[in-house]
C-alpha cells in the first residue's frame, strides 16, 4: 500500500518513505497500547515507510495487515528470563535482516529484548511509556525503567511525563508527551446507526425508558465497579428509579471478583438496576446509548482512554480526580461551571460520584446540548489520532535525521 497524496501523514513523514520501522509489543489484541501501534502502522505505510510489528499475535493481526503493516511473528510475551536472552539474538538478527530503522518498544519485556539486540546494531530506540507502572520494590523500580531508556522517551500524558521524570530521572530531557489520539470520525454521533445503539439496549437488557449510566472497564478492583454500586444504591434510595447502570468489561479470569460484585450488587438490592454485561466491542453505540460515563478509577490511569472517546459522542463523563484522567475534562476550578465538559470527583468516594452522576443526569436539555458540544469540540481539538501519529512520526524523522548528522 502507498501513501496517498492527500494523506495527513505526507508531509510530517516524507522523509520516512522507503524507511523501515519495527514496532514491538507482546500480543495484537485489544487495548489502548495495541491500539495505538496498529494507528501508527498505518500512519507509517501511509507516509511511504514499511511498518513492521513484532508481537506473538492477537486478534488485531488482519487489521494490521489490511492496512499494509507487516506482521513478523515473534514470541515477544515471554517474561523468562532465558527466553528472553534468547530472543536478544533473534531480535537482532531480526534488526539486520530487514535493514530496521527504527525499532519502537511498547512493553516492558520486549523492550529490555530490544535494549540489549540495539546495543549491538546501534538502531535508533523508541519507548512509550503506556502505564503508570508501578514500582514497589528497587527491583521493580528498575525493571520498568527500561520504558524510559530509549532515546526518545514518549510518554502518553503529562501526568505519565512527571512520573517518569521523578521515577527515571536520567530520561527527563527525552521525554516527549504525545496523549493518546482517537478516531473521531468512528467516535462521532453521526456516525452510529440507530439500530446499533437499540441492539446494545436489547444485549444489556435494558428497557426503553430506562436511562443507562456506564462504566466501560476490565473488571478490577481499581477501576472502581465497587464504588459505581455503593453510589447506585444512594441513587436509588433518592428516588433515581429510571436508572440502569451498566459495568461493561471482560473480567479476564477474575471470577472471584466478578462473584464479590455479584455478592455486593444483590446485598443492597440492586439486581436488575447494576447489571454486569461483558465484553463491549462497539464501544461508539455504548456510549451513545448512555446518559452518563464514569471513569472511577481510584488507581491512577495514564490516560483515559474512555473520558475522550465518551466526549467525543457528546456524553457528560464523571471521572475521578486522579492521574491522566482530569487532563482530558474540563471541570472547575480550572474552568467555571459553564465551561465544563464533565465532573472531577475524589476517588473511592461513592458520595461524590453519586451527586456528581445526579447532577449530570439532571441536566436540562438545552444545558446538556450545550455541555455536549463543548464537550466534542474539546476533545476532538486535544486528542484526535491525526495529531497522535503526526507527531510520533515527527519523532521517528528527528531520530534519523540526528544519525544521519552524527555519522556525516
Amino acid at each position: 500500500m502507498r501513501p496517498e497524496m492527500n494523506s495527513p501523514f505526507r508531509h510530517s513523514g516524507s522523509s520516512l518513505e522507503g524507511r523501515t520501522i519495527l514496532q514491538i509489543i507482546p500480543e495484537l489484541d485489544a487495548g489502548g497500547a495495541e491500539r495505538t501501534t496498529i494507528d501508527i502502522a498505518d500512519a507509517l505505510t501511509q507516509a511511504g515507510a514499511r511498518a513492521l510489528v513484532a508481537s506473538q499475535g492477537g486478534r488485531l493481526v488482519s487489521e494490521l495487515q489490511a492496512k499494509g503493516g507487516w506482521w513478523i511473528p515473534f514470541p515477544a510475551k515471554t517474561k523468562n528470563p532465558l527466553h528472553m536472552l534468547i530472543n536478544v539474538g533473534r531480535l537482532e538478527q531480526l534488526l539486520r535482516d530487514e535493514h530496521v530503522d527504527i525499532i519502537h518498544a511498547r512493553s516492558r519485556a520486549p523492550a529490555w529484548v530490544a535494549y540489549w539486540a540495539v546495543r549491538r546494531t546501534r538502531t535508533p530506540f523508541v519507548t512509550t511509556y503506556h502505564g503508570a507502572y508501578a514500582g514497589q520494590s528497587a527491583f521493580k523500580t528498575f525493571y520498568n525503567s527500561v520504558m524510559a531508556r530509549g532515546e526518545t522517551v514518549i510518554a502518553n500524558s503529562n501526568f505519565t511525563s512527571d512520573r517518569i521524570a521523578r521515577l527515571h530521572p536520567f530520561a527527563a530531557d527525552r521525554i516527549r508527551v504525545i496523549p493518546r489520539g482517537t478516531d473521531f470520525r468512528k467516535f462521532s454521533p453521526n456516525a452510529v446507526d440507530p439500530q446499533r445503539v437499540q441492539h446494545l439496549r436489547e444485549q444489556w437488557g435494558v428497557d426503553s425508558d430506562q436511562r443507562i449510566v456506564l462504566l466501560a472497564a476490565r473488571l478490577t478492583g481499581w477501576k472502581g465497579q465497587k464504588v459505581l454500586i455503593e453510589a447506585a444504591k444512594k441513587l436509588h434510595d433518592r428516588g433515581l428509579t429510571d436508572v440502569s447502570f451498566v459495568l461493561a468489561g471482560d473480567a479476564q479470569g477474575r471470577d472471584s471478583y466478578v462473584r464479590e460484585l455479584d455478592t455486593r450488587i444483590a446485598a443492597l438490592g440492586l439486581k436488575g438496576i447494576v447489571r454486569l454485561v461483558g465484553h463491549c466491542a462497539d464501544m461508539p453505540a455504548a456510549f451513545l446509548a448512555s446518559s452518563v460515563v464514569t471513569v472511577a478509577s481510584t488507581e491512577p490511569e495514564a490516560f483515559g482512554r474512555s473520558a475522550v472517546e465518551a466526549q467525543a459522542m457528546g456524553v457528560p463523563v464523571v471521572v475521578t480526580d486522579l492521574g491522566a484522567v482530569p487532563e482530558t475534562v474540563l471541570a472547575p476550578p480550572e474552568v467555571e461551571s459553564n465551561a465544563r465538559t464533565g465532573w472531577r470527583i475524589p476517588p473511592g468516594d461513592p458520595q461524590a460520584l453519586a451527586d456528581a452522576l445526579e447532577n449530570a443526569l439532571g441536566l436540562g436539555a438545552t444545558a446538556r446540548d450545550s455541555l455536549s458540544t463543548r464537550a466534542r469540540a474539546h476533545v476532538v481539538s486535544q486528542f484526535s489520532l491525526e495529531r497522535m501519529c503526526a507527531d510520533t512520526l515527527d519523532v521517528y524523522t528527528a531520530l534519523l535525521e540526528a544519525r544521519e548528522q552524527q555519522s556525516g
